[in-house]
């Protein structure tokens, strides 16, 4: 059976403020195999680190993260922090690389939810720098982020999330459908969609099986038992206590 890594969901958000560099430099300190995280891009196209399109739920400022150039954000703090500014992606990958773990990239959407012009090569370059495009999992919602991946090769995996009202509309065919149209190499669901059927069907069409939501003890262990790829969790220390180290 494959042995399931764990993904540390937004650094471990039920422990620190999510995406933030106090939590990666917490969760990096335990085993888990992955550090999940998500990105935006600034008003001058640089990679930032956060999860919302929007500042006003993490920082003490408000507004879209995209109306602001990175001069601005550095300035601003992460809720819960003692006073550090939101990460950069570079920032990420330097603790990401030094740690020795691999990297589960989520790239998002702008606010209207259109993907960002440039945020692919610009994650690229990022990546290149460090030498860590290969210790990579590239993921988003949108297609074409997906098939722009693709073209450039070289990451450890492609994954394409579906949220639980197209996975519905869909079901396996049509993801799988979906999937290789946009040279996804892993489909990503919320856990509570997941069962053994599905796993098989996508199993048995060569692509890999990851989940979200996978945060408290009944979730992480049917999800273990499902043998999924990765779970991402908010609570990496029972996703741990619970696979066995």
């Amino acid at each position: 059976m494959t042995r399931t890594e764990i993904a540390s969901h937004r650094g471990g958000a039920f422990l620190w403020p999510e995406n933030s560099l106090l939590a990666f430099r917490q969760v990096l300190a335990l085993p888990a195999e992955q550090l999940e995280i998500d990105v935006h891009l600034s008003a001058d196209d640089a990679v930032v680190v956060m999860h919302d399109a929007t500042l006003d739920r993490m920082t003490d400022a408000t507004g879209p993260l995209r109306a602001q150039p990175l001069a601005a954000l550095r300035r601003l703090r992460v809720k819960g922090t003692g006073g550090e500014a939101p990460p950069t992606l570079a920032e990420a990958v330097a603790l990401t690389s030094r740690a020795g773990r691999i990297l589960r990239l989520e790239v998002k959407a702008d606010a209207e939810g259109r993907p960002y012009p440039g945020i692919v090569p610009a994650c690229l370059a990022v990546l290149d720098a460090a030498a860590m495009r290969g210790r990579c999992v590239a993921m988003s919602f949108q297609p074409s982020t997906v098939a722009a991946f693709a073209a450039a090769g070289g990451l450890r995996r492609r994954a394409l999330l579906l949220e639980a009202r197209s996975w519905r509309g869909m079901g396996v065919p049509g993801a799988l459908a979906l999937a290789r149209g946009c040279g996804a190499e892993e489909i990503g669901l919320p856990v509570e969609e997941l069962d053994a059927v599905a796993v098989a069907g996508i199993r048995e069409a060569g692509l890999g099986i990851g989940a979200w939501g996978v945060n408290h003890a009944a979730t992480i262990r049917r999800a273990i038992g499902l043998g999924l790829d990765t779970i991402t969790t908010d609570d990496p220390p029972l996703a741990l206590a619970l696979r066995g180290r």
